[in-house]
């Protein structure tokens, strides 16, 4: 199991997202965490990653047991998992609510 840093700091959020994208989908042998883009698709045949259904629901466990964030749903994955950015928006807003 991975540990990733919490933090809210801009940058360093997106860091540690990357890290739990790639590590916890499995996708290291695919692209690096560095090489991923805040505004990169990670769904989808555009994706240079190519995450499914399957690596979307580990990377939801691990957002709750790491961030301490919830994505409950199709719909909520889809609407705040297509990118790094969108990702860390909402790791923000859930943690300022």
């Amino acid at each position: 199991m991975a540990d990733y840093l919490f933090t809210l700091a801009p940058v360093l959020l997106e860091q540690e997202l990357k890290k739990l994208i790639v590590y916890e989908a499995d996708k290291a042998d695919v692209l690096s965490a560095e090489a991923l883009q805040d505004d990169e698709m990670l769904f989808g045949d555009a994706s240079r990653i190519g995450l499914d259904s399957l690596d979307a629901l580990q990377i939801s466990v691990a957002l709750q047991r790491h961030f301490k964030v919830r994505l409950q749903g199709d719909r909520a994955i889809r609407r705040h998992m297509m990118c790094v950015r969108d990702l860390a928006q909402f790791v923000r807003e859930s943690h300022a609510a």
